[in-house]
C-alpha cells in the first residue's frame, strides 16, 4: 500500500514539475511577444526624467520605420501632456508629418486643421517655415492630372507663393527658411504651375483639333502670359502659331513659329515649323517681311 501511495505521489510531482516547465515557456514567449525579442520596454510617464525626450526620440524612430500610427501617439502625448516641453512645437510638427505620410483623404484634412492651429499657435516661431510649406505640400499631393479639375493646384501654387513672399517680407519667419527649403518650395512651385499650364494647353489643343481656332488663340496666348516659364512652351508656340496661321494671320504667325526654332533648335517640332516657315514666307511680299 505504502508502495503503490509513493508512486502516485512520485507521478504527482512529475505532473506538476512538467506544468511549471510549460508555464515557464509559455511565459517566456510571451515576454520575447510583447517586448519584440528585444529589452523590455520602459514605461514613461510624466514624472520620467526627461521623458519628452524619450517620446519623441521613439516617435522618430516610428518615423523612420514608416509607422506614421505608432509615430503620432508618441507626439501626441509630448502635445498633450508636456505644454512646458521645448520639443512641442517639433511635436506638433510630427503629427501634422505622420497624417501627411499617411496620404489619405481624411489624414489630409487632419494635417490641414492641425497645420492652421500650429500657425495661430507659433506665428513667430522659426518652424512657422515649415509649417507653411507643408501647407503646400498638403495640396501638392492632391494634385490631379492635367485633364481632370485643377482646384488643388491652385491651392498649391498659392500656398507656395505665399511661402516665397513671406520668406521676404517677415523677418520672423525667414529665419527658419533654410536655401534647401526654399530650393524645394519652388521647384514645387514650378512642377503645380506646369500641371496647371498643361491643364489649359490641353484645352487649347482640343479647340485647335475641332478647329474652334479663336477659343484656340486665346488660350495659348493666356498661357504665355499666366506662365512665361512653362516648362513646355516649344508645344504652345507651335499650336499658337498654327492656329493663327489657320486664321490667315500670317503676320503674327511667322514670328511665332521662328520663335520656336529660336528658343528650342531640338524641338520635336523643328521640322514641321521650318516647313510652315517656308510656306508662309511665299505668301508674305518681301516688304512685308
Amino acid at each position: 500500500m505504502a508502495k503503490k501511495y509513493l508512486f502516485n505521489s512520485l507521478k504527482s510531482q512529475e505532473f506538476l514539475r512538467i506544468r511549471l516547465d510549460v508555464n515557464l515557456v509559455v511565459a517566456s514567449l510571451l515576454v520575447l511577444t510583447f517586448s519584440g525579442c528585444g529589452p523590455p520596454v520602459i514605461e514613461i510617464t510624466p514624472a520620467t526624467a526627461d521623458a519628452d525626450r524619450l517620446l519623441f526620440d521613439r516617435a522618430e524612430t516610428a518615423m523612420t520605420e514608416e509607422n506614421w500610427s505608432r509615430a503620432r501617439e508618441y507626439f501626441v502625448q509630448i502635445r498633450d501632456n508636456y505644454p512646458q516641453s521645448l520639443l512641442r512645437a517639433d511635436a506638433r510638427l510630427g503629427v501634422i508629418d505622420t497624417n501627411i505620410n499617411e496620404g489619405t483623404m481624411g489624414s489630409y484634412l487632419a494635417a490641414l486643421s492641425e497645420l492652421q492651429e500650429f500657425l495661430r499657435l507659433y506665428p513667430s516661431h522659426p518652424l512657422s517655415a515649415q509649417a507653411q510649406h507643408r501647407v503646400g505640400v498638403v495640396y501638392f499631393r492632391q494634385m490631379r492630372g492635367p485633364s481632370r479639375d485643377q482646384t488643388e493646384t491652385r491651392q498649391a501654387i498659392q500656398e507656395f507663393e505665399r511661402f516665397i513672399e513671406l520668406s521676404v517680407s517677415n523677418s520672423d519667419f525667414a529665419t527658419g527658411v533654410t536655401e534647401e527649403l526654399l530650393s524645394e518650395v519652388r521647384t514645387n512651385l514650378r512642377e503645380a504651375r506646369d500641371r496647371l499650364s498643361e491643364a489649359s494647353f490641353i484645352v487649347g489643343r482640343f479647340y485647335y483639333r475641332n478647329e474652334y481656332f479663336p477659343g484656340a488663340i486665346d488660350r495659348f496666348w493666356e498661357i504665355l502670359d499666366d506662365d512665361p516659364g512653362y516648362t513646355r512652351r516649344d508645344q504652345v508656340y507651335f499650336y499658337l502659331a498654327g492656329a493663327l496661321a489657320s486664321v490667315n494671320n500670317v503676320q503674327e504667325a511667322l514670328p511665332m513659329f521662328e520663335r520656336l526654332i529660336d528658343e528650342y533648335p531640338e524641338t520635336e517640332f523643328l521640322e514641321e515649323a521650318t516647313e510652315q516657315i517656308e510656306q508662309l514666307k511665299k505668301t508674305v511680299p518681301m516688304d512685308d517681311r
